[in-house]
């Protein structure tokens, strides 16, 4: 087995990258002959820590297949002095082979015991937004423009490794360490990109709003809410995102979300409309204590869809109830809204809430 170690200076970039890579971090990735660990084996794990200010790259290569167990040995030794442990699809992939390995050869291991962030289930969480063609590694360093000299996939490399067995090729052990290591220092470089998730979970602050007149699709001329966020971390590219009541772009420093407004008259529907009657020459209901006054033939029992007062103003939507009273068009419609007032648009607390909820809403609709 050989154990090859490299430093280079930690250069401080992203706000992010820098909360999350403490001293008590590793990154690393494995290199495999196979997605089986019944059939295939490990032939290199790559480690990346933070020591002082320094970065340090371990890589433990197996020159052959019977080192498996050594190269296992040695990684395992290594964690013991860690808390979190940063991979890309390693709850996935990475951990549960290399636990199924150390069972074979009955080493001890203490898996369960660590924290875990998986950028590659976390990056996932936002597919809306990034709208790559795929999520591997290199997909992701290509959208960052993070550049590579390795060309291979772990995939194509099984057959160099398969020949650095027989012939010990300095050529084919350059092409695996390479790769490896591009692998697990590049994840340092996509922590990054956890900033857009981490905005759409709240780490924002309000900056301003303003109505603005705007031109919908079909030509129609309305009116728009800009919400205008600070971003609490600095995002590495503009993306944008768009639902038919909403449209939000998260650009370096800010956020901006568009919210078309409804304009016109809409119903507040009663939740106990056994305690109403309809009146249809009014088209409102009216609660029964009230309705003894109307005449019978002006009024009859409220139904769920009939049981309103209507309003008119200006509404902003919303997908649940998160600002009361909310108004609908029409009883079985999912979308309802709220008033827009100066007390909404001047509150803190209340512009987050909504804001929170727009993300939310895009998330879960992904």
């Amino acid at each position: 087995m050989k154990h090859i170690r490299k430093e280079q200076l930690y250069i401080k970039q992203y706000n992010l990258t820098n909360e999350l890579f403490h001293e008590d971090c590793i990154f690393f990735d494995i290199e495999t002959t196979g997605f089986s660990p019944a059939s295939s084996n490990i032939y290199l794990i790559g480690c990346l820590r933070k020591v002082g200010e320094n970065l340090v790259i371990d890589q433990f290569f197996a020159e052959s297949k019977a080192d498996e167990q050594e190269v296992l040995k040695e990684f395992i030794a290594l964690l013991h002095q860690y808390k979190t442990i940063i991979s890309f699809n390693g709850i996935g992939f990475d951990i549960p082979f290399i636990k199924a390995k150390c069972d074979t050869y009955g080493i001890e291991e203490h898996l369960k015991d660590f924290a875990y962030i998986d950028i590659f289930k976390l990056i996932s969480s936002i597919k809306f937004l990034l709208k790559l063609p795929n999520y591997k590694q290199k997909t992701l360093e290509s959208f960052l423009d993070i550049h590579r000299d390795d060309k291979f996939s772990g995939g194509e490399l099984i057959n160099v490794y398969d020949d650095y067995v027989k012939t010990h090729s300095a050529e084919a052990e350059e092409l695996l360490l390479l790769h490896n290591f591009e692998d697990v220092t590049g994840m340092l470089d996509l922590i990054p990109a956890l900033s857009y998730l981490n905005i759409l979970k709240g780490d924002f602050r309000v900056k301003e709003t303003e109505i603005a007149p705007f031109t919908a699709y079909d030509g129609n001329e309305g009116h728009e809410l800009i919400i205008t966020l600070e971003n609490d971390y600095i995002v590495p590219k503009r993306v944008s995102y768009q639902y038919k009541d909403y449209y939000f772009t998260i650009n370096r420093n800010t956020t901006k979300i568009r919210i078309p407004l409804y304009e016109g008259e809409l119903k507040y529907f009663y939740e106990n409309y056994k305690d109403y009657f309809y009146l249809p020459e009014e088209d409102m209901a009216i609660h029964k204590s009230v309705a003894t006054f109307v005449d019978k033939q002006y009024r009859e029992r409220a139904k769920a869809c009939n049981c309103y007062t209507r309003k008119k103003g200006t509404f902003l939507p919303q997908h649940s109830i998160i600002m009361s009273p909310s108004f609908k068009n029409d009883y079985k419609d999912k979308i309802s809204y709220f008033e827009l007032t100066n007390d909404f648009s001047s509150s803190d607390v209340m512009l987050r809430r909504y804001v929170k909820h727009i993300f939310e809403h895009a998330m879960k609709n992904k």
